[in-house]
């Protein structure tokens, strides 16, 4: 299977600096979560896969910092938006 590394765009670094969220940016299913609650993160840490149109996409941070809340969860469907991490 093929495997695309999305890159964090400057609207999710915006989104990330004012209020902390790291939000699915397509639907699909969840395949691994990488990262838990007060877990250091650094910018482009693979947080989670998500898998989308039968292809595994890798969701990265774009921030640096500590993880606040791990909404995401191995096997559960995602719809574009809804919020996948918390990082502070």
């Amino acid at each position: 299977s093929q495997v695309l590394v999305s890159e964090p765009s400057l609207v999710a670094r915006e989104a990330v600096a004012a209020g902390g969220e790291v939000i699915a940016p397509m639907p699909g299913k969840i395949l691994a979560v990488n990262v838990g609650v007060v877990d250091r993160v650094q910018y482009k840490d693979v947080l989670c896969t998500l898998e989308a149109m039968k292809m595994e996409n890798e969701i990265m941070s774009p921030v640096g910092g500590v993880v606040k809340e791990v909404k995401a969860v191995a096997g559960q469907d995602v719809s574009y938006g809804d919020i996948l991490f918390v990082i502070g």
